[in-house]
């Protein structure tokens, strides 16, 4: 019990005991004005517990003096003689809650007072008979309370050793939580350096052409350094040291990223993937890109994980609010669903749907415990709608700051002409990806504001054809395949035709379809109708890669394949690298030579990333230059990144190196005259 509630039960039985004290003095005919006196001390108990004005110590003295004036008050009347001891004891249980030895004696002590006083009394006025049967009451009442009053220091004394050992036992802790997250630092660097060699090593290999051998290495390690990341997540929502990090960010860049992600698990599955974005979401938001990727990728994962037929159905949308928006993240899937029992389980903790070994469904099982500790992390909620048999929808809903508001997608100028969007019903071996679809569609058009028309058949669609303006005609890979003459026609005259098609498809030779890699969803669709029929949209459906054709680049790495692995993952880019072992071989290189940036790897011996990094700011400072130095370290644990930054540092690449973040963090760091873009200028 706390202290607050110890108080709060003292002070109620105090003032049911004085009631009763008052009542008795009614009947008995005893002093009047104490009545009164022991109502208003009643009151200003109450108002000091409540209002919490005065310290503990005085208000807890206060309650003491006033529970033994009570007593006193009782126990002087001749007809409470045989009463006292009762008081007494019950003074003794209830005073020692508060933990004070002083206390037990003071209401020993007027016990010996009270009982002096009533023996006095008792011989002079005869109203007590001191017959054997009375003296061996007062007597046994007597070696009661001194029982009473022994137990209660017995167990104070207990209590405090208790909380003497919960208190060693909380430092303790503490010291652990140090000493672990030193290790989870150390084991960090030390799993995700092997690994980065791995998936660094087998991208190349994939460069190179060498077959599917390295992309089924590159994909284990993948997925072994998120599961590793994930373990560290884990770990960190159970202790609560989550780091929040913000960062403003693009929204169309939040959900390309998801669904370059997503088309890996279209390609293995024949699962039907609908993705669903508002365009008058804010273009930009800020808020931990981080962990709203891994969010999506949990949801994303556990979604295709338990569906086996029909689709996964992605809806993001943003509710406008005073501190700026509620960003909300819907992912339904036509999977096996959950129980109840299994709902509570995911809120409790650490959840596997199946536990057996020989389970036909992966993962270690923190998963949703994941998503729900980092979303309370980010101020955010989860809720989780599922049915044994008939899926599951999970709403993820995280705060956000506004720092652009305006619609991430628009058109630039309005439609000319109607949209016919060409999808057969009958395709869909479950009709709610039938319902998915048609919900995207309406979405798109409702928020770019253009007419929207849905075809079932190709007979429907050469009526739109003859009584409207039509201007594109939408359609999946099978509608196509099926009519792909009269598709091939349409194309070649004033109708744009996209057909959203599986990885690897072609039209038609000679035909002037435009494919939209699966999932469609409103980004491309938008950058198809602002771009116009001609567009080559399949080159230009995501931003151009960045070249940094002539950075000269130093890579400081005390792991060699570290560097053989940066050094041929850079030289895509077109940089020109230099390698450096140590902290002191690199800050011998960089006086000696001229760098444009300076990758820095963390734990290394002798002189870590840190010092090596300040020492090259000295150097740099007498060569009258500033160099950007980013982190490139396998130190990834929450708040790694503020902390680099905090220290000095220009940006932060955890390894293994995704080179998503890899480009974005070089083209904000170096100087624009040294990007470039596939197939462009410098921009």
């Amino acid at each position: 019990m706390n202290r607050n509630k110890t108080h709060s039960l003292i002070i109620v039985i105090i003032t049911i005991a004085c009631i009763g004290f008052s009542i008795v003095s009614f009947i008995e005919r005893w002093e009047f004005w104490v009545s009164p006196v022991l109502v208003i001390g009643a009151a200003i108990l109450w108002v000091l517990h409540v209002t919490q004005r005065m310290e503990v110590r005085y208000r807890e003295m206060f309650y003491l003096l006033y529970g033994m004036f009570a007593s006193f008050f009782y126990g002087m009347h001749e007809t409470s003689f045989f009463d006292v001891a009762v008081v007494t004891m019950l003074m003794l249980v209830l005073y020692s809650l508060m933990d004070h030895y002083y206390m037990l004696n003071l209401i020993l002590t007027e016990y010996a007072v009270i009982m002096s006083v009533q023996f006095t009394l008792a011989l002079r006025s005869g109203s007590v008979v001191f017959s054997t049967i009375n003296t061996s009451r007062v007597f046994l009442q007597a070696f009661t309370v001194l029982g009473v009053y022994l137990l209660s220091r017995i167990t104070i004394s207990n209590r405090r050793e208790a909380a003497e050992v919960l208190a060693h036992r909380e430092r303790d802790i503490e010291s652990y939580d140090g000493d672990m997250e030193d290790f989870l630092s150390n084991i960090s660097h030390e799993l995700r350096t092997p690994i980065n060699v791995v998936n660094g090593m087998s991208t190349l290999l994939i460069k190179k052409g060498t077959g599917a051998e390295a992309e089924a290495i590159r994909e284990a390690g993948i997925r072994l350094s998120y599961q590793i990341e994930d373990i560290q997540d884990f770990t960190e929502i159970k202790r609560g040291r989550v780091v929040i990090e913000e960062e403003n960010y693009m929204t169309t860049s939040l959900i390309n990223d998801v669904v370059t992600g997503f088309r890996r698990y279209e390609d293995a599955n024949e699962l039907e993937l609908v993705v669903d974005m508002d365009t008058d979401v804010p273009s930009m938001m800020r808020g931990d890109i981080r962990k709203l990727h891994k969010i999506f990728r949990h949801l994303l994962d556990n979604a295709v994980k338990f569906t086996q037929r029909g689709g996964v159905y992605i809806r993001v949308y943003a509710m406008p609010k005073a501190y700026g928006v509620n960003l909300c993240i819907e992912v339904t899937d036509t999977g096996c669903g959950m129980t109840r029992k299994d709902l509570s389980a995911v809120a409790k903790g650490l959840y596997q749907a199946n536990k057996q070994r020989n389970r036909s469904t992966g993962g270690i099982g923190i998963g949703l415990p994941v998503v729900y500790g980092l979303s309370h992390a980010m101020g955010g909620f989860v809720k989780i709608e599922s049915e044994r048999g008939r899926g599951t929808t999970v709403r993820v809903t995280i705060p956000q700051k506004i720092v652009d508001g305006t619609p991430c997608l628009r058109l630039n100028a309005p439609l000319e002409g109607d949209v016919v969007f060409h999808v057969r019903s009958e395709k869909f071996k479950v009709p709610q990806v039938r319902d998915f679809s048609r919900n995207m569609a309406i979405h798109i058009a409702k928020g770019l504001k253009y007419p929207l028309y849905s075809a079932e058949s190709v007979q429907e669609v050469e009526r739109y054809l003859a009584k409207m303006n039509v201007a594109y005609i939408f359609m999946g890979q099978e509608e196509y395949e099926a009519n792909a003459k009269y598709f091939d026609e349409l194309s070649r005259q004033d109708i744009g035709v996209a057909v959203s098609a599986h990885t690897g498809f072609r039209p038609s030779a000679g035909s002037r379809v435009i494919v939209l890699p699966k999932p469609l969803y409103s980004v491309p669709v938008t950058m198809l109708l602002n771009e116009g029929k001609d567009a080559c949209f399949t080159a230009r459906e995501q931003e151009r890669k960045p070249l940094f054709d002539g950075a000269r680049a130093l890579v400081v790495d005390d792991e060699p394949m570290n560097l053989v692995v940066a050094t041929g993952l850079f030289r895509d880019y077109k940089m020109v690298t230099d390698t450096a072992e140590s902290g002191r071989e690199a800050i011998e290189k960089y006086k000696a030579g001229d760098y444009d940036i300076i990758f820095m790897d963390h734990m290394m011996p002798e002189m870590d990333g840190v010092e090596a990094m300040r020492r090259l700011r000295e150097a740099a400072r007498e060569k009258g230059v500033a160099t950007p130095i980013v982190a490139l370290t396998a130190n990834a644990v929450s708040g790694a990144r503020e902390m680099f930054l905090r220290e000095g540092f220009d940006g932060f690449i955890s390894k293994p190196i995704n080179m998503s973040d890899f480009e974005r963090i070089v083209k904000h760091v170096l100087p624009s005259s040294l990007v470039s873009y596939e197939g462009g200028d410098a921009k």
